[in-house]
């Protein structure tokens, strides 16, 4: 029996007993069984919504599925097609910002223009290439 049945139940459980909905009790009694009733509609239209609101999910995720397959196809042709792209080996330096402590991955492309902004922070990140350093093990320290 769903929650509908049963309050249509308990009404007409009400009316039979002929309870006087003049008195206290009654009204009451009478109050409850029309909030329940309201209740119950609001459910069954929470209850219509949803059910509407997956079958759109499901139309989504069907056309989602569709649309990954024509992108990401692995067909035989397309393996044939990743020989035709080559990528760099470029190496990927670590550096801390000092202003908000994050990590920031650059590439040598990015050291060589000197400076970027942090991500994070907006911080600016500047990189100096001349060796100022006593003792190190660099090219051109051991030149001299």
């Amino acid at each position: 029996m769903t929650v509908s049945e049963k309050v249509s139940y308990l009404k007409g459980l009400m009316e039979g007993m002929k309870i006087d909905t003049q008195k206290d009790e009654g009204k009451i009694l009478s109050v409850i069984v029309e909030v329940l009733e309201e209740l119950c509609e609001e459910i069954d239209a929470l209850d219509d919504a949803q059910i509407e609101l997956a079958e759109q999910l499901d139309a989504v995720d069907e056309d989602l599925s569709a649309i990954e397959e024509d992108f990401y196809d692995d067909t035989e042709e397309d393996e044939d097609d990743d020989d035709d792209y080559e990528f760099e080996d470029d190496e990927v330096y670590e550096v801390t910002c000092p202003n908000c402590n994050d990590i920031v991955y650059i590439d040598g492309e990015m050291l060589m223009d000197g400076r970027i902004d942090c991500p994070n922070c907006g911080t600016e990140l500047e990189f100096d290439l001349d060796c100022d350093c006593d003792n190190c093990n660099c090219d051109e320290c051991n030149n001299d």
